[in-house]
């Protein structure tokens, strides 16, 4: 029903191991074919590009749905439909940002600091050229084919870059000044394929699917049991999405089941059993879906 793009390049092991979890794992015949399949009557083709072409391809309909960074759908200018924010990237779950940096060394403080006909190296030309128009400085802007930050200062005065915790322009001697744009990855559609009821129902299943295994990312449920003497300190303890689930026991005591960060579950299990729970249950989750 669905013909799928996926992101080849820093994109695509994070991408593959989001649709794994989600039950939608994709499969191909070597890392470098650029055809795949999912066993899912929803997905009738897929296929791996660069995260660059995917929101033009998907915006001429040659895909029903795609998932690309939000960078790039504005600065091909793409006329496509954002079926919603999925909260990955390369390398953590926060956002990638598109920033101004220059020399450690350099005098300029600011964006407006900048001279007239400053050289600019990037692979985002269109959005860049909008962004310093916008501030009426004139900038000689330069497509870079990678390696951005190694042409600073020599062959261009600034760099407009994509970077994820800025550790890459740090150690290349460079300091942002300045962020054009927040980015987020996104499933992305045809308009057109988008108004039609068959195909829109299918987009929002699978959204379901990917939200749901990306919220489930780094928590975990923790069951116990509880008598009523120790029932209200243990739930000063216990931490819950919105509240916990509670059920009376044959035995008169409460079962109790919650989910919990995992990062914080080393404080919270001892704290629930001084508190008084017992058959303390951690267990793994596949999905939340809300």
């Amino acid at each position: 029903m669905l013909r799928l793009v996926l992101p080849k390049g820093s994109l695509e092991a994070a991408t593959f191991e989001l649709f794994d979890a989600a039950d939608l794992t994709v499969k191909r015949s070597s890392q470098v074919d650029y055809r795949a399949s999912i066993a899912d009557p929803r997905v009738a083709e897929v296929r791996i590009l660069r995260p660059q072409e995917i929101p033009t391809y998907v915006a001429e309909g040659l895909f029903d749905i795609g998932i690309t960074g939000r960078d790039w759908v504005e600065e091909t200018g793409s006329v496509v439909q954002s079926l919603g924010a999925l909260n990955y990237s390369k390398a953590t779950n926060d956002p990638v940002r598109i920033v101004v940096a220059v020399a450690n060394d350099s005098a300029i403080q600011k964006v407006q600091d900048l001279p007239q006909g400053v050289r600019v190296t990037t692979e985002y030309p269109r959005l860049t050229a909008k962004f310093f128009a916008e501030r009426g400085i004139k900038a000689d802007v330069r497509l870079s084919y990678g390696a951005s930050e190694a042409k600073i200062p020599d062959i261009a005065d600034c760099v407009v870059d994509l970077t994820e915790t800025g550790r890459a322009l740090r150690a290349a001697g460079l300091r942002i000044i300045d962020t054009i744009l927040v980015s987020h990855t996104e499933l992305i559609a045809n308009p057109q394929s988008a108004a039609d009821a068959t195909k829109r129902h299918a987009m929002t299943q699978l959204l379901t699917l990917l939200e749901g295994a990306l919220e489930a990312r780094g928590k975990v449920l923790v069951k116990l049991n509880v008598s009523d003497s120790c029932y209200a300190a243990v739930l000063k303890v216990l931490p819950a999405a919105k509240s916990p689930t509670v059920s009376k026991l044959a035995s008169g005591d409460w079962a109790v089941e919650s989910v919990v960060e995992k990062r914080t579950v080393n404080t919270v299990i001892p704290a629930l059993k001084d508190a008084g729970a017992t058959d303390i249950l951690e267990l793994p989750i596949s999905k939340i879906i809300h």
